[in-house]
This record gives C-alpha cells, structure tokens and sequence, in this order.
C-alpha cells in the first residue's frame, strides 16, 4: 500500500492540498444551525466529537450511546398548558354529553363553564382524574386512533399554529445530529406513553420503542371474537422526577451518556445519566425568552409556572454538578421551524 504524505509533495501542490482539505471541511454543512456560537453549542459538539472520535481516551462504542429527552418544554412548547393536557380537556368536552353529571362534578363542571384554571386548581387529584377520565374505557387500537385524529388538527390557543409546529427547531437538529453520530435517540417523558407514541416518530424521528412515558393499567379481553388490551382508569406507573431513572432501567436497559431536560421533573434522570463511568454530559434547557416562546422559571427571576418551572435548587444544582444550562434567548438563532418561525412570529404569545 502506498502511503501519501505531504513531505513528498512540492511545495505548491502541498500547499494547495492543505487548502483543498480546508475547503472541504468549511463545506460540510452544519449540524446545528439554529445554535448561536457560545459555550453551550460548544459543549455539544466537544463532547460528542471526544465520544465517537476511534482512538479517543472517551470514546464510547455506538451500542452504548444512548441519549435519552425530555419532551415537554425540552422538544416541545408546553405553555400556558402541556399539550396532553389540552387533550384531556377537548376530550372532557366530546364526553360530556354522555357523562351529565359532569356539569355539577369538579373539576369537570368549571372545564365545561370555560374554566379550566379553576378545574385544575385540585392540584394531582384532578388531574389525575380527568386523565383516567378522558384516557381510559376504550381498547389501545381505539384509544390510538383518537390521539391520531386529535393531533392532526390540535393548535395552540395563543398563536393558532398546529401543537406539531411549536417544536424546537435546535433539538429536532440536536436529534438528528446526535443520531448522525451513532446515537439511539429515546422520548422520556412524564406524559402518556400512548399519547406520544402515535406521532413521535413522525415528529422527532423515535420509533415508538423508543418511547418512555407513564402508563395507565390495561387488561386482555376477547371482544367481539378479537383479542384487545383494554386501558383502565388507574394509574399504572408514574414517569416523572425519581420515576424516570426507573423506567430508562425498565425499558431500556442501558444507562444513558446524555440527557435533556428543561424542570425539575428531569433532575434524577440527569443525575442517573451522570452517575455512570466514563464521559457524560447533561442539559437543562431554560426558558428566557419572551419576544419568541416564554419566559418562565424562577431560577433566573422569571415568572414561575405551576408545570414545567425551573427552580433554584435545579439551577444550583446544574452548576454544582457541571451541567450544561442553554438560554433560549441568547443561545438560540431560531426557536421553531423556519414554516412557523418568520414573520409574526415574534410576538410573545403568553400576551397576544
């Protein structure tokens, strides 16, 4: 075999070798576009470079990349509700005339007077039971099917746009540059396994294997000669703050090398990616700006939110801890896709 070196190349044509390889390596496109040039897009790429780079003293092997997202509020929009949330509160509309009590019955009867604030003010006891209300009673194949059509029309209250165009354009770049780089991407989410799984994969590109969530109780029945998984109203697992290192445990059986996140909900799955060997490296994603999405976590003396805040303790944490913290404003070039992120698109919806 012939081995080249520039040593044995005149002098000119080294210097227009070196050149060539300089133009070529300025045209590769960039992976992270919608990322402003700073310490945080930095770290991403620094670290995955050291991590699947051969030779490299923390290289990992591709079997073991695993990286694992948050969705609400890290992938996705989840202001002034979660999305799944909106659902269940369409979905107490389309029940209520087969359900009349629910017009004297909390937190129902304020949803149905236009009410939804007051209908939630019960804390996790309404919630819960306007879930298993709205997300049980019907088999799994049912139950689908009514995410699908749910979702393909569902938008935002504030700026109008489909629930499915208010995710964040720099993490469906992080995702696909992550994989690009021999990563296996997964959804682990405090909202409903069987919520995400019908349109994750078309919105993020995780298959529903990949999806990690909470999960209510389901039997098997024969109906109608068939054999169905039947959901029932009762809490089965619960995805969220110590949760979430469980269930990666659970399904999927490695620990993670890189997590996001954006709340408190996501702190122990930070920390349990962190606690293994070798390089690791955790996100938090923070809310700040208001022109473009929201502002909200009073961590960074921003208005606090009932879900999805960053609280202090987390901010400490993450520096204790090394984690990287990405500003919305300042770190991101664009927030949505370019299809909802042009003109008009700078208004802050929370006051529209």
């Amino acid at each position: 075999m012939t081995v080249f070196s520039l040593r044995r190349i005149p002098p000119l044509l080294a210097m227009s070798a070196v050149m060539l390889v300089a133009t070529a390596a300025r045209a590769q496109p960039d992976p992270l576009p919608s990322r402003n040039d700073g310490a945080a897009r930095r770290s991403i790429v620094s670290f995955v470079e050291k991590v699947t780079t051969p030779g490299s003293a923390e290289f990992v092997p591709v079997a073991e990349r695993i990286a694992v997202f948050d969705n609400d509020g890290t992938l996705w929009g989840e202001q002034p509700l979660p999305v799944q949330l909106f659902f269940a509160l369409d979905r107490v509309r389309a029940l209520a005339p087969a359900n009349p009590e629910w017009k004297t019955r909390e937190p129902f009867a304020a949803i149905l007077a236009g009410d939804p604030k007051a209908g939630l003010a019960g804390g996790e006891h309404a919630l819960l039971e306007l879930v298993m209300a709205t997300h049980a009673g019907m088999t799994t194949v049912e139950f689908e099917q009514i995410v699908k059509e749910w979702i393909s029309t569902a938008r935002h209250p504030k700026t109008g746009e489909l629930f499915t165009e208010r995710v964040y354009q720099p993490m469906l770049e992080l995702l696909a540059y992550l994989r690009a780089n021999g990563f296996k991407t997964f959804l682990v989410s405090g909202g409903g396994i069987e919520f995400m799984r019908p349109w994750a994969e078309q919105v993020y590109g995780i298959p529903p294997e990949q999806v990690v969530g909470s999960t209510i109780k389901t039997k098997f029945e024969i109906r109608d000669g068939k054999p169905v998984l039947v959901r029932l109203p009762e809490l089965n697992f619960n995805d969220d703050k110590a949760g979430k290192p469980v269930a990666i445990h659970q399904h999927i059986g490695r620990r993670p090398i890189v997590a996001f996140g954006n709340s408190r909900g996501d702190q122990e799955m930070l920390e349990y990616t962190q606690g293994g060997g070798g390089a690791r490296f955790a996100l938090l994603l923070l809310h700040d700006d208001a022109a473009r999405e929201y502002a909200y976590g009073p961590a960074r003396g921003l208005p606090d939110s009932v879900m999805g805040s960053f609280p202090p303790a987390l901010d400490e944490e993450a520096k204790k801890r090394g984690w990287t913290v990405v500003g919305m404003k300042d770190d991101w070039k664009t927030v949505f896709p370019v299809a909802a992120d042009g003109p008009g698109r700078s208004v802050n919806p929370a006051s529209e």
